[in-house]
């Protein structure tokens, strides 16, 4: 399946449905062959503009898929009419492809009680699932030795990254060289969901569009990160799209 993008302020978003975009990745897994996914929202594409060890990472990403709702909006300025794909939704999906193949998966990131609660989870709910590696998100740069060769001996398909942008992507990027056959999906707080420590907006929410404001009323915290990055995230794309 040939790869169709668009700029989305200099950064490539694949353009695909949901359905596709999960085919993209059994086809990967099926063929043995190895990506970096990126479920990407203003939030990250603001890291990477301050960030020049992120913004390459960023732009040579195998799959980029729209997860927030601003990705949305602006491809839409520009005439595209692209569905969102929200990062948790594919990473569960995926999940269910690794069990029906029979791929092993692991998982890196958060607390260790969280991570555990979710390991526990999705065996109950995939009950045929191998999650051949787990490790929490908190380890020193001398731990992340260690774990990559962990990693590597254990050979999973599918690594979930649950460390947040841009520390999950940097991971990731560690790990590309020495296992170029498995793919990597950054999964921001996922985990947390799964575990049952966050409540997931209900589907009304997802519907529209709005998950970032059920979160935001949840996590009140969150407001002053959003404030800052989606207005002015908004007002470059209507920027950008009066250019074309």
């Amino acid at each position: 399946m040939e790869r169709k993008t668009h700029k989305v302020l200099g950064y490539d978003v694949d353009l695909m449905t949901f359905k596709d975009a999960l085919l993209f990745v059994e086809k990967k897994l099926k063929n043995n062959e190895g990506m970096h996914v990126v479920t990407i929202n203003p939030e990250i594409i603001e890291h990477a503009n301050k960030d020049n060890s992120f913004s390459p990472i960023l732009r040579n990403a195998d799959l980029v898929i729209p997860d927030g709702i601003g990705i949305k909006i602006a491809l839409k300025l520009k005439g595209i009419q692209q569905e969102q794909i929200p990062g948790i939704e594919f990473a569960k999906e995926t999940i269910a492809i690794c069990e029906k193949l029979t791929k092993s998966i692991a998982l890196i990131g958060a607390k260790e009680e969280v991570i555990q609660k979710a390991k526990s989870e999705l065996l109950n709910e995939y009950k045929n699932l191998n999650i051949c590696y787990s490790h929490n998100g908190y380890f020193s740069q001398d731990e992340e030795k260690n774990i990559i060769s962990d990693l590597q001996n254990a050979s999973p398909a599918v690594v979930l990254v649950a460390l947040g942008a841009p520390k999950q992507d940097l991971f990731i990027q560690a790990c590309k060289e020495k296992m170029p056959n498995t793919i990597f999906i950054g999964v921001g707080g996922s985990f947390d969901v799964w575990a049952g420590v966050v409540e997931r907006a209900p589907e009304c929410y997802r519907k529209i569009g709005c998950e970032w404001l059920y979160r935001t009323i949840k996590q009140p915290q969150r407001l002053k990160r959003i404030y800052k990055t989606l207005p002015l995230f908004l007002f470059k794309a209507i920027i950008e799209a009066t250019k074309k």
